[in-house]
């Protein structure tokens, strides 16, 4: 069963929302301001966001830009009025859908289940921790809002060190995933890559764990 969070200050909207996606089969959760959706979004338990756009507190497209920016991928249908369907085509990603009210719940069902279809899809093809984001279709990555080009063997390590977020990985095991055969005994490239990692994706993220090896942390 999908987890969907609704995100709506109307009552009359929220509770007929509610009420739809909950016969088809949908749990639902309902907030009513900016900073509530942006708790809940974040905390990692829903599958998508039905997102008002006009929210109190902190409005739609802010909650999502903060979303974004700190890497969190959760598929969004955003509910505008008609005057602001424009305006949210051009603010919203292409990822995210929009729907303009009054809409039928038909309508929104429809966007619903292509944003969780979608969204799975997305997230097959994505790592993330901490802000850091790596696509592995496009083979890049990105810090908050920011794309960020990597090597082959650079883009190579983030990704072991994004498999295995906050464990400690030693030279040996980073050598053997990610060089192979390819490397002398005793050789300090992944000392000489991970500098590379930290000058492009944030020295705080890679923490040295002396005599251990390393280990990705969130960063600040």
């Amino acid at each position: 069963m999908a987890a969907i969070l609704v995100a709506e200050d109307e009552p009359r909207i929220s509770s007929f929302v509610r009420k739809g996606l909950s016969t088809n089969g949908f749990s639902v959760t309902v907030v009513a301001d900016g900073p509530a959706a942006y708790g809940h979004a974040r905390t990692g338990d829903f599958d998508l966001l039905v997102l008002d756009i006009g929210l109190p507190g902190i409005d739609g497209f802010t909650v999502l830009r903060r979303l974004r920016s700190e890497g969190n991928l959760i598929p969004v249908v955003a509910l505008t009025t008609r005057a602001g369907a424009t305006e949210a085509a051009a603010k919203l990603g292409s990822g995210d859908g929009h729907l303009a009210k009054p809409f039928r719940f038909e309508e929104l069902l429809a966007r619903v289940r292509l944003a969780l279809a979608s969204g799975r899809a997305i997230e097959m093809a994505t790592l993330s921790y901490g802000g850091l984001r790596l696509d592995l279709r496009t083979r890049r990555a990105h810090v908050g809002d920011y794309a960020v080009d990597l090597s082959a063997r650079e883009f190579a390590l983030a990704e072991t060190f994004l498999r295995h977020p906050g464990q400690v990985l030693t030279r040996e095991e980073l050598l053997r995933q990610v060089w192979g055969d390819d490397y002398e005994p005793g050789s300090n490239v992944v000392d000489v890559y991970v500098r590379y990692l930290r000058r492009k994706l944030g020295a705080s993220r890679f923490a040295t764990l002396r005599g251990m090896g390393y280990r990705l942390e969130a960063g600040r």
